[in-house]
């Protein structure tokens, strides 16, 4: 079977986000059915990567060292529940710094596309705000946006705008969908 990718946003959509940053392992808390949701995804076949804005390294509130922590908790967490989470792409750079990679711009997006060999056209992207939803529609991805995390306050924002995405309610529910379809179903 071929494996299939789909990219989800880390902070909202797979553990509890944090108006103070996570900063450490012990802040980092997976939302409920999210790790799950990332064994099902797993098992049916998609290889699952991890796209972060991070700007608490660029604000020095976190080094990377501490970040790289906090990604051992996820993905050993996520292994619990027969999930692999493959690549991580995150953008440690400060909101002002004008980069490539910070979404709404595309550059994550496109590097994990490179280091997958996949071209990005379709590719589930699951993520909690508009600037998730920007970057996905920038690649032509798949743009999924969840209610947790800051999916409700963005929701209204993306239906103004007339920007095309798919909505529900958490994770577990997102993946029950794209598993359905990988079965054909």
């Amino acid at each position: 079977m071929s494996r299939r990718l789909v990219i989800l946003d880390r902070d909202g959509v797979i553990n509890r986000d944090s108006d103070d940053f996570i900063k450490s392992p012990d802040e980092w808390v997976p939302i409920p059915g999210s790790l799950e949701a990332i064994g099902r995804l797993s098992r049916a076949g998609f290889d699952v990567a991890v796209a972060s804005n991070q700007s608490g390294i660029g604000r020095k509130l976190l080094d990377e060292p501490a970040l790289e922590l906090i990604h051992q908790k996820m993905r050993a967490a996520a292994r619990e529940f027969g999930g692999d989470i493959g690549k991580i792409a995150y953008c440690p750079h400060h909101p002002d710094a004008g980069c490539d990679c910070r979404k709404p711009k595309p550059g994550m997006l496109l590097m994990l596309s490179r280091k997958y060999g996949v071209p990005l056209t379709n590719v589930p992207f699951v993520g909690d705000s508009v600037r998730d939803v920007e970057a996905a529609i920038a690649v032509g991805a798949r743009a999924i946006l969840v209610q947790t995390g800051s999916g409700l306050e963005s929701e209204p924002v993306i239906a103004e705008r007339g920007l095309d995405a798919e909505v529900f309610a958490d994770l577990a529910a997102a993946v029950d969908e794209l598993v359905e379809e990988a079965r054909g179903g």
